[in-house]
Formats: structure tokens, C-alpha cells, sequence
């Protein structure tokens, strides 16, 4: 999988307690016996708006299990290297229903995660995801997106923030229930619902339902970086005219 599909992820960092670690486990030695694939789990990380957690998101497939989450002391370690991970337990809840998931950790430092879970007797490992809470906070812009909402297949558009290091862009369709309608990847700066034109990755399950005039929606961004750190968060609520 191409390393920037390794997520809308999510979200990180050394000021983490030891009370959090369940023993001194590091990633290598848990994938001793593994048979592992790579770059196969979709993750990203993001700076919170309210609070000083950091957001650690996944996609996890049907049938996924044992999803786990690893970090390293700092961002200044090999981070190819396995033995600089460290098992920690943190929260794992549901976002967008359960579609999507994510891990809420505390840091005081930037640092590398990686993610982790089983599926068909295999141990699938995200690319490793650059935790930079500190040097380049997550921008929380709630008016960067434009929506056309004339027809039942809207049109959005946005741009950049502060940082100019975004590769892929991160879509969801979603209703008032957080009931998640389309999940897509596009390197350009717009989408149209539902049409896969310029999708370079797609994570809805089933096709999308017709949007209708007499309901309210959201449309949520993540502008994610090549090291899979979210540069610029937006939920945008809207309706058909």
C-alpha cells in the first residue's frame, strides 16, 4: 500500500506515564514469531482542538482483532527500526460508529507510532506515523471548506493552511448520526459525491445512499502529510438547497 494511504489517522508522544505500559514490550520482539505484512493498516494522527491528547486514527477492516498501538521515546530514533516501539495500552473507541477507530494518548514530545492489528492469522502493521503535536500543531479550520449543495451529489473544495507538506486528502460523507455515507482519498483539493473520478483510495463498504434536501449532513477533512501526521482538520455541516 502506498505509504500516504497510511492514515486519516488520526493524530502520540514521550510524556507518556509507565502506568500506561502494560510490561516492557517492544514491537520486535511480539513480531518474533509473526507473520507480518507491511504498510497494510490505514492510519493517520492528529492533534486535538480541547484537550492535550492526541488523536490516533485507524481504518480497521471486517475482521480485524488485537488492535494494539506502539510508540517510541522520541522522533529522533531509527524509525524503521522495531526495537524502538514500545507496546502501551491506551483507550481504544469508535469513531463515525465504529467505521473508523482511534486511540487517545497523551505526550508531551513529538515521536513515531505504529498500529497494529490481526486479520487471516497475519499481523498487519501501519507505516510509522510522525507525531508532531509540539513543532506542527494540527490546524482545526472550520471554514477552509466550500460546499456547491445545489444538486444531491455536492461538490467541495478547500485549501491549505499554514503547512505546505500535505499529500492526500482525506473525505468522509456523514450524516447527523455520524453514520459514515462515503470514505475517500484524493490528492486534489476537491471531491464530489459519490463520483470516484479522482479517488486514489476508497475505504466505503457499500454505495453510498442519494443524499435528500430534507436532511442534514457533515463533511469532515483531514489534510495528511507523507510521514501520516494531519496538518488540517474541518467538519463542515451542510444541506442540499
Amino acid at each position: 500500500m502506498h505509504r500516504y494511504y497510511s492514515l486519516i489517522i488520526i493524530y502520540f508522544f514521550v510524556g507518556c506515564s509507565t502506568d500506561k505500559m502494560s510490561e516492557e514490550i517492544s514491537l520486535s520482539s511480539l513480531l518474533s514469531s509473526k507473520d507480518i505484512v507491511l504498510d497494510n493498516v490505514i492510519s493517520c494522527a492528529a492533534s486535538n482542538k480541547n484537550d492535550k491528547l492526541i488523536s490516533v486514527y485507524l481504518f480497521p477492516r471486517e475482521g480485524a482483532t488485537n488492535i494494539q498501538y506502539f510508540e517510541t521515546i522520541n522522533d529522533k530514533v531509527d524509525k524503521n527500526n522495531y526495537d524502538n516501539y514500545n507496546f502501551y495500552e491506551f483507550p481504544l473507541s469508535d469513531v463515525f460508529n465504529g467505521y473508523l477507530k482511534k486511540f487517545e494518548v497523551p505526550s508531551s514530545n513529538d515521536k513515531w507510532v505504529i498500529v497494529s492489528f490481526e486479520e487471516d492469522g497475519k499481523t498487519h502493521l501501519s507505516n510509522p506515523i510522525h507525531l508532531k503535536q509540539q513543532t506542527k500543531p494540527t490546524e482545526h479550520l472550520q471554514q477552509s471548506v466550500m460546499v456547491d449543495a445545489s444538486t444531491d451529489m455536492p461538490f467541495f473544495s478547500w485549501q491549505d493552511g499554514l503547512y505546505d507538506d500535505t499529500k492526500i486528502y482525506f473525505q468522509v460523507v456523514s450524516d447527523t448520526q455520524n453514520n459514515l455515507f462515503s470514505g475517500t482519498y484524493t490528492f486534489d483539493k476537491m471531491f464530489t459525491y459519490y463520483k470516484l473520478d479522482n479517488v486514489v483510495l476508497n475505504i466505503t463498504k457499500n454505495t453510498p445512499p442519494v443524499l435528500s434536501g430534507a436532511n442534514f449532513y457533515e463533511f469532515t477533512l483531514m489534510g495528511v502529510s507523507e510521514d501520516n501526521w494531519v496538518n488540517q482538520f474541518s467538519i463542515t455541516a451542510f444541506e442540499l438547497e
